[in-house]
């Protein structure tokens, strides 16, 4: 008869954001299969009574109860499945009815169970608390108050049928003399004791919940605030970053041609001085659209999706690390599986991390070593792997190795320049195809890093 959750996610608001929606729609589910667990457990326990125990009690009747419950929560499983399949505003409607609607709908229940299988002196009546408890925690206080006042009033009808002969009494003891339903002064303590119970319960964990609620308000408040001075940040950097970019393709713009000879005979000396930086202003320049390329990234809500070969795509990569593999003398081999072939997604990011993968690949290996894309069927997703025989990654560092700015040890030593932002950068584009990034790697053995993108990443 368990239908209760411990999550505080649960209210009685009928304006519940989609997010909130949702979480509850998930509360309802888990419920909902408690509840199976529950019917379950009622048939399981009305044979060990009659097999083992020998009570006699209507048997059939506390069967008949199970399968109404379990008929109701088939109903409300459909219920929330249309509801969520429409996935409308009426989602929250639907599951705030839902969440009001359980605890009456179990109470009921109990009260019939309580009442086929002895009565007010039938421990399993303790479940009522149990439910109070649970309904201070889904609903608002108000709420669970009426649920107490009802579960007591189904408990003083129960006593007082039962006392006067309205209802017949089911001893559940192994001895009739046991039963305690004639004797009213107990009778009327155990409603005393019952009553008061529930309404403590109800006011203590209502007290708790409401002071969880007011922190849980107020650090969604300060999460809200940290999200909009995020957004102001990135914007500032995007902002910095852009300015600086043009200014450092003036500046190139204005060595390529005196480093060139255009304007006229430059003397050595000074012809080392101005590669030297220029070299410096590219390797800026590549840093610079780095950090524009992931502040864009972060602050777009969504990219734009298209229908896009993934062949194509993949062999447009490997075309940007052609020349850097040869120059090194790796083996570079790629392959796409057939029926992988059309995927959706945004195929300009999508092809930029496979060209980074593949150029991390490339710099970090070692003359005469080898470099392998594969693209393959992965169920739901399409499983990029890049794997290569390069330095590896030291195991200490793997689980910093997409963060921004992060470089390995030995990548560091092994290649000075660096953004630091290129694994990043792959991270956020599968976020934002709700597909995930990982890597495996050995120090000294190479490196395989995967992207698995689902097929609809729309």
């Amino acid at each position: 008869m368990n239908s209760s959750s411990k999550s505080s996610r649960c209210s009685a608001s009928s304006a519940a954001p989609p997010a909130a929606a949702e979480g509850l729609a998930e509360s309802l589910y888990w419920l909902i299969r408690l509840r199976w667990f529950a019917v379950a457990g009622i048939f399981f326990t009305a044979l060990l009574a009659r097999q083992w125990l020998g009570l006699r009690l209507p048997y059939g009747a506390v069967l008949a109860v199970a399968a109404a419950l379990g008929g109701c929560n088939f109903l409300l499983l459909a219920y929330l499945d249309r509801a969520r399949a429409a996935a409308g505003p009426g989602l929250a409607r639907v599951t705030n009815r839902l969440a009001n609607a359980q605890i009456p709908l179990d109470l009921l229940c109990l009260t019939a169970l309580v009442h086929l299988t002895g009565g007010v002196e039938n421990p399993f009546s303790y479940y009522f608390v149990f439910h109070m408890i649970i309904a201070s925690v889904l609903l608002s206080r108000r709420a669970s108050y009426l649920q107490a006042a009802f579960a007591l009033l189904l408990y003083l009808l129960l006593a007082g049928l039962e006392y006067t002969g309205a209802w017949p009494h089911y001893c559940a003891a192994s001895s009739p003399g046991l039963c305690l339903r004639g004797d009213l002064l107990h009778l009327l303590g155990s409603c005393a004791a019952f009553g008061t119970t529930l309404f403590i319960a109800v006011y203590m964990a209502s007290s708790i919940s409401h002071k969880l609620r007011q922190k849980e308000a107020h650090l969604r408040a300060a999460n809200e605030q940290l999200r909009e001075k995020d957004k102001i940040k990135s914007n500032y950097v995007l902002r910095v970053t852009h300015d600086i970019k043009e200014h450092l393709a003036a500046i190139q713009a204005c060595l390529d041609p005196v480093l060139h000879g255009v304007t006229g005979p430059v003397p050595p000396a000074q012809e080392s001085l101005i590669k030297r930086s220029y070299e410096r202003t590219g390797k800026l320049m590549v840093f610079v659209k780095a950090l524009l390329e992931i502040t864009r990234i972060k602050l777009s809500r969504k990219m734009e999706a298209a229908d896009f070969s993934l062949r194509r795509t993949a062999e447009s990569a490997v075309n940007h690390v052609l020349e850097s593999a040869a120059a090194k003398n790796i083996k570079l081999t790629w392959a796409v599986n057939a029926g992988v072939d059309e995927v959706r997604g945004s195929q300009i990011y999508i092809e930029e991390t496979i060209a980074g993968f593949l150029a991390n690949a490339v710099k970090y290996t070692p003359e005469g070593g080898s470099v392998d894309l594969t693209i393959g069927d992965a169920g739901a997703s399409v499983l990029i792997r890049v794997k290569d025989t390069g330095m590896g990654i030291p195991a200490d560092e793997l689980p910093r190795i997409f963060e921004e700015f992060f470089r390995a040890r030995n990548a560091k030593a092994a290649e000075r320049t660096g953004t630091g932002l290129g694994l990043s950068i792959a991270r956020e584009v599968a976020l934002r195809h709700k597909g995930r990034v990982w890597v495996e790697s050995e120090e000294g053995k190479g490196s395989v890093f995967y992207f698995a993108l689902p097929r609809a990443a729309a």
